[in-house]
């Protein structure tokens, strides 16, 4: 009993680092493909299909429910994983607006920046004009951006409180410039991948990586935000949590 529980572990880590050297080595092959891309002044897709592929490999079978708008958009999705990232970017080609002690973080870091995330220092009042225009000029080149304003993750079994002060930096929209609520759904996996407490990141990756079943995802992207009705960011808040919750839980 004791050796086959030994067994079991062995091929658990097993499994882990077999993904993870999977995703490392697609990572060291498509880098000087984006090299070129960005050599000749083009706009890369790999970023978009390294982290597609790197979602899959990791165990994510993503479904998406509604039509996301390709562009010019300001998603706002609720927040369960770093999976989030791989998923949501991978069909949408989305950059996201992160934590700037992210920026440092070995490899994870490198790749936010890469895909042009948008750095923010929630703490730091004094820079909320700097934020704001980081924003904007992010959405101004047509790529979408993802704000998840729950500010951290969540157990995947409810909602957390949705912060306004991020939203005020597109509150009203700039012109042309679209919002729509995205709810990213685990179903009953969620609590099993969810990276909650204190819990290092590296302990988190190990666990989701050493899955053996797939896992579903499923993408649901909402009603775009009205402009008329929606100009004032607690109200912008307001309304994605109540549709995300009532996709997510029906409530």
């Amino acid at each position: 009993m004791v050796s086959r529980s030994i067994e079991r572990a062995e091929n658990t880590h097993l499994r882990a680092w077999g993904r993870l050297a999977t995703i490392a080595i697609a990572l060291i092959l498509l880098l000087p493909v984006h090299g070129i891309w960005r050599l000749l002044q083009l706009r890369s897709p790999w970023p978009r299909r390294f982290l597609q592929f790197a979602g899959k490999t990791a165990g994510a079978d993503v479904t998406v429910v509604g039509m996301p708008i390709k562009r010019d958009v300001l998603y706002i999705a609720n927040h369960v994983s770093w999976l989030d990232i791989l998923v949501l970017a991978g069909k949408t080609g989305s950059a996201f607006v992160a934590k700037a002690d992210m920026a440092p973080w070995p490899v994870i870091g490198w790749l936010a920046t890469l895909n042009n995330s948008v750095y923010v220092a929630r703490e730091q009042r004094l820079d909320v004009h700097a934020q704001a225009l980081a924003m904007k000029t992010a959405l101004e080149t047509s790529q979408p951006l993802t704000l998840f304003p729950e500010g951290t993750t969540g157990d995947g079994h409810a909602l957390l409180h949705f912060r306004s002060s991020l939203v005020a930096s597109v509150t009203p929209p700039p012109q042309g410039i679209s919002i729509q609520p995205v709810a990213i759904d685990y179903g009953e996996c969620a609590g099993e991948i969810a990276w909650v407490g204190d819990e290092p990141v590296g302990r988190n990756a190990l666990r989701v990586m050493s899955r053996a079943r797939r896992l579903p995802v499923t993408l649901h992207f909402l009603e775009p935000l009205d402009h008329a009705d929606f100009t004032h960011r607690k109200a912008i808040v307001a309304h994605s949590r109540e549709a995300i919750a009532r996709t997510l839980f029906g409530a």
